[in-house]
C-alpha cells in the first residue's frame, strides 16, 4: 500500500511539474498572457502642487488622489524639459531632447515647416507594437503632426484622436479635430475636447481584443486657455482653474470605471504625470519657479503609478526617477528589448516601483532650457550655471509677469541643498567650493556629448533650426 502511496504520489507530482512546464512554454510562446496593459496620463502644465496628494488646498482631485492611495507617489520626479514639445519628445523616445533633436517648443511659423519627431527616431509605442501591443494615441500631438514621418501613425500609434497642437481658434487647423489623418471635426469648442477625449479611451478600453494595449492621453488640461466645460463651470466655487482641475479628475475617474467594468483593472499600470511645470495659474507647491524656467517647480512633476498586486498601495517614494525612465520600464514589462544601436537616457525603474530598492539609477540630472545648459545635479546638489538673456529660449527672455519665472539672467553659480532646500532659496555655493568644481566638470563633460548654445554635442540629433533659441515667423 505505500509503495501504491509512493508511485500514486509521484504520478501527482509528474503531472504538476508538467503542467508547469507547460505553462511556461504556453507564457513563453504567447507573452500576451502576461503583459499588462498600460495607460499613460499626460497632464499639460499640472504642478507639483496642483494635486490633493502632493499637498494642494483646492482639494479637488480625490480621484487622482486615490490613485496615490492605490499606488505609488513620488516626490522625486523629473521632466527633462520645462516646456511641451521636448517633453513628450523625451517621454516617448526614453531620449534627452537635445539627443533626440527635438530641444524647443515648436510653433506655427514657417520656420517650424519641417520641425517634427525625426522618423529615425524609436517611440515606446513602436517598441510596444512590436511586442504585440494595440495603441491608441488621443489627444494633444504637438510634435510636428502636418511633418512628413512625424504623425502618431507614423510614431507606431495603431489609432489617433485629437489635435495637432494647442488648441486654438484662431489659428487654422488649431481647433480642428482628426482621427488618424483624416478631419473628425472642424472648429471644435475647446470646451468638448476632454469629454471626446475620454469617450474615446473608454471605447477603445472597451474593444474585444486578444492583444494588450497601450493608451496615450496626453490632455490640454491645464493649459491656456481655462475653459472647463459647461458641466464643471462654477463647480468647485474656487474659480475656473480650480474647476478645470476637477474635470481632469472626473476623466481620470471614467477612465478607472471603465477598465473596472471591462475586468481589465487588476492587469492594467496606469501612469499618471504631468509634461512640466505649472504656468502663471497654477501651483508648484512648496518649489520654486515652473514652466519656462530650470528651477524645480518647472521640472519636478506629480507622478503616480498604481497597478493593483503588484506596486504597494499607499506608497510614497523620494527616489530621484525621471519621465524617460517610462521608456524601458513599459518595454521591460511587455517582454520587449532596448533598443542597444542608440543611448537610452531612461532607466528600468521596475524595481523601484516593486519595492525591491530605493536606489536611484540616475548619477545625474541635467536641467536644458531649450538648448542651453542651465543646472546639473548629482544626489542632493544642484548646481546653477551663469546665463544671460541671450542665451535663454524665447519663452524665458522676458518675465511677463509671471513670478514664476526666476533667474533668468545668472551672473555666477548657484549651489543649493535639494534635501534641506527644496525651494532653492539659500544658495551655499561659497560654503562648498568642491562640490561646485564637481558639478561644473560634469557640466563641461555633459555638454560635449548633448551641446549647448553655440555648441554641437557629439550625440546631438541635428534639430534643423537656425536660431533655435528664437521665435522666429520665417
Amino acid at each position: 500500500m505505500m509503495r501504491n502511496h509512493i508511485g500514486k504520489l509521484a504520478v501527482v507530482v509528474l503531472c504538476l511539474a508538467l503542467a508547469g512546464v507547460n505553462s511556461a512554454v504556453a507564457s513563453a510562446e504567447d507573452p500576451q498572457r502576461t503583459q499588462p496593459n498600460i495607460i499613460l496620463i499626460f497632464a499639460d502644465d499640472v504642478g507639483y502642487g496642483d494635486i490633493g496628494c502632493y499637498g494642494s488646498e483646492q482639494r479637488v482631485t480625490p480621484h487622482i488622489d486615490r490613485l496615490a492611495g492605490e499606488g505609488m507617489r513620488f516626490t522625486d520626479f523629473h521632466v527633462p524639459a520645462n516646456v511641451c514639445s521636448p517633453s513628450r519628445a523625451a517621454i516617448l523616445t526614453g531620449r534627452h531632447p537635445m539627443r533626440c533633436g527635438f530641444p524647443v517648443a515648436r510653433a506655427n511659423f514657417p520656420k517650424y515647416k519641417s520641425y517634427g519627431l525625426a522618423p529615425e527616431e524609436l517611440t515606446v509605442a513602436e517598441k510596444l507594437k512590436e511586442a504585440g501591443y494595440r495603441n491608441l494615441f488621443v489627444g494633444k500631438w504637438h510634435l510636428g503632426f502636418h511633418v512628413d514621418g512625424s504623425h502618431p501613425l507614423d510614431a507606431g500609434f495603431d489609432e489617433h484622436f485629437g489635435i495637432p497642437s494647442n488648441y486654438a481658434a484662431k489659428v487654422l487647423g488649431f481647433d480642428t479635430l482628426y482621427r488618424g489623418k483624416e478631419v473628425e471635426r472642424a472648429q471644435v469648442r475647446y470646451e468638448e475636447l476632454t469629454r471626446l477625449y475620454t469617450d474615446e479611451v473608454i471605447r477603445f478600453i472597451g474593444q474585444d481584443r486578444d492583444a494588450p494595449f497601450f493608451i496615450m492621453l496626453s490632455h490640454h488640461i491645464a493649459h491656456l486657455p481655462i475653459r472647463p466645460s459647461e458641466n464643471f463651470k462654477g463647480a468647485t466655487k474656487k474659480g475656473a482653474y480650480a474647476d478645470f482641475m476637477l474635470e481632469l479628475d472626473h476623466s481620470t475617474g471614467r477612465i478607472m470605471q471603465a477598465l473596472k467594468e471591462n475586468g481589465l483593472d487588476q492587469n492594467t499600470l496606469v501612469v499618471f504625470t504631468s509634461d512640466n511645470g505649472p504656468a502663471k495659474l497654477g501651483s508648484a507647491g512648496k518649489l520654486n519657479g515652473g514652466k519656462y524656467v530650470t528651477m524645480e517647480g518647472g521640472h519636478r512633476v506629480p507622478a503616480i503609478f498604481r497597478w493593483p498586486g503588484k506596486i504597494v498601495h499607499d506608497a510614497v517614494s523620494e527616489t530621484t526617477v525621471t519621465s524617460m525612465d517610462l521608456f524601458p520600464l513599459f518595454l521591460s514589462l511587455a517582454g520587449a528589448n532596448v533598443p542597444a544601436d542608440r543611448k537610452i537616457d531612461g532607466m528600468n525603474i521596475a524595481d523601484i516601483l516593486l519595492g525591491r530598492t530605493v536606489e536611484s539609477p540616475h548619477k545625474a540630472l541635467y536641467y536644458y532650457n531649450g538648448t542651453n545648459l542651465q543646472a546639473v545635479r548629482v544626489g542632493k546638489w544642484k548646481l546653477h550655471l551663469p546665463r544671460t538673456l541671450d542665451d535663454q529660449p524665447f519663452w524665458a527672455k522676458q518675465s511677463g509677469g509671471n513670478p514664476k519665472k526666476v533667474y533668468l539672467s545668472l551672473g555666477e553659480c548657484m549651489l543649493f541643498n535639494l534635501d534641506t532646500d527644496v525651494g532653492e532659496r539659500t544658495n551655499v555655493a561659497a560654503q562648498h567650493p568642491e562640490i561646485v568644481a564637481l558639478l561644473i566638470e560634469e557640466a563641461n563633460r555633459i555638454r560635449i556629448e548633448l551641446g549647448d548654445v553655440n555648441v554641437i554635442g557629439s550625440d546631438q540629433r541635428d534639430h534643423g533650426l537656425t536660431r533655435p533659441q528664437e521665435r522666429e515667423r520665417m
